[in-house]
């Protein structure tokens, strides 16, 4: 699995457009707010072409993509961390993701209702984002609780642990993220990361726009890139009615579409691309005669935990990993040729595996 992805925003801002088009899972979509009563689920493979090119090379039985899992997750409204429209429970969906795709409305529609009466890509983040910050409110509320019962025990772990929590609840009142909040300490890190809120997941912005204006920017786009930028985050435009289109075309027919509206690649490609460079995630192979598989893992993992991505028996295991570059394949076109020329390397379980690495892994359990 590469990454999680939740799918939110406002109703009727083309979640579930886009959601079917990028999975072809055909979740309900509709002209109406709370269309998507259970989040709707997704797999989708991660398009590489490299794996074209390794299946030429190595002719396994089997080639296996890596994947991405996206939830389409219903339209928060104003006070959806009360329970508002769908409410609570669909918050807590959001807690299981790796990256949040917030989608935007970034286009002019009669006929598409807006549940704010107007477009206003600003408003429109700025209710989701509150949202999401009142729910983290909540959850740090209650550690803060736990943790000040224990502090008076004489407890001085959970005294800091109290304080700690004080402070991300002023900063979280203050309406900023926790992505955002001065952390310094490897403890703090720690609580932090147990929280598990909301509002400290990877976000990237997805500026559904209408399809004339998918080359171009526009007024609604240039809001949202001003709020991308103040936090650092990434911006995608998307039309989810091209990728719709896009995804009832044979596979065959899809650059020629793409290009007539002057577009390099579909907007799946890049999202995906977006949210491993979001998520510093990187693609490593594996290649025997059964099979070629891609395997997704954070930019820094060493061979050992690599292994385990694979099998656990690997890592437990691990005695040295023989390794590959994609390039070097590519351009000499076989394992015998690297063998031949020096390129096959030998590294221990501290290597960190880089991304286009085909990997072969020496173990004994």
């Amino acid at each position: 699995m590469g990454f999680t992805c939740g799918i939110v925003g406002l109703p009727n801002v083309g979640k579930s457009t886009l959601f079917n088009a990028i999975t072809a899972a055909s979740a309900e979509v509709a002209n109406y707010p709370f269309c998507t009563i259970e989040p709707n689920v997704g797999i989708v493979s991660v398009p590489d072409a490299r794996l074209a090119r390794l299946n030429q090379i190595f002719s396994p039985a089997k080639v296996v993509p890596t994947t991405l899992e996206f939830l389409d997750i219903a339209g928060l409204v104003r006070g959806a961390s009360k329970g508002e429209g769908l409410g609570n429970q669909f918050l807590g969906h959001i807690r299981t993701v790796d990256a949040i795709a917030h989608i935007v409305r970034c286009f002019d529609d009669p006929n598409i209702i807006h549940v704010d009466g107007s477009i206003n890509p600003q408003r429109d983040i700025e209710i989701v984002e509150a949202e999401l910050i009142l729910k983290d409110i909540e959850t740090v509320d209650r550690k803060a609780s736990e943790a000040e019962k224990h502090s008076k025990t004489g407890d001085k772990k959970a005294r800091e642990e109290f304080a700690f929590y004080q402070r991300l609840r002023t900063h979280l009142a203050g309406s900023r993220l926790a992505r955002y909040a001065d952390i310094h300490l490897d403890e703090e890190r720690f609580w932090l990361r147990e929280l598990h809120l909301l509002t400290n997941k990877p976000v990237m912005y997805i500026c559904n726009v209408h399809e004339k204006h998918y080359a171009s920017e526009s007024a609604y786009v240039n809001q949202v890139r001003a709020i991308a930028a103040k936090e650092s985050a990434k911006v995608v435009l998307i039309s989810a009615e091209v990728e719709a289109e896009v995804a009832q075309l044979p596979e065959s027919d899809r650059p020629a579409f793409l290009l007539e509206l002057g577009l390099k690649e579909s907007g799946l490609h890049q999202l995906i691309r977006e949210g491993y460079d979001l998520l510093q995630l990187l693609t490593f192979f594996t290649v025997n005669p059964k099979e070629l598989h891609a395997w997704t893992v954070r930019r820094g993992t060493v061979a050992s935990a690599a292994a385990g991505v694979i099998h656990s028996d690997f890592e437990k295991g691990f005695i040295r990993a023989e390794v590959m570059k994609y390039t070097d394949l590519d351009r000499l076109g076989s394992e015998h040729a690297l063998k031949e020329t020096g390129l096959l390397h030998v590294h221990g379980r501290d290597y960190a595996v880089e991304d286009g690495d085909v990997v072969f892994i020496r173990f004994n359990v």
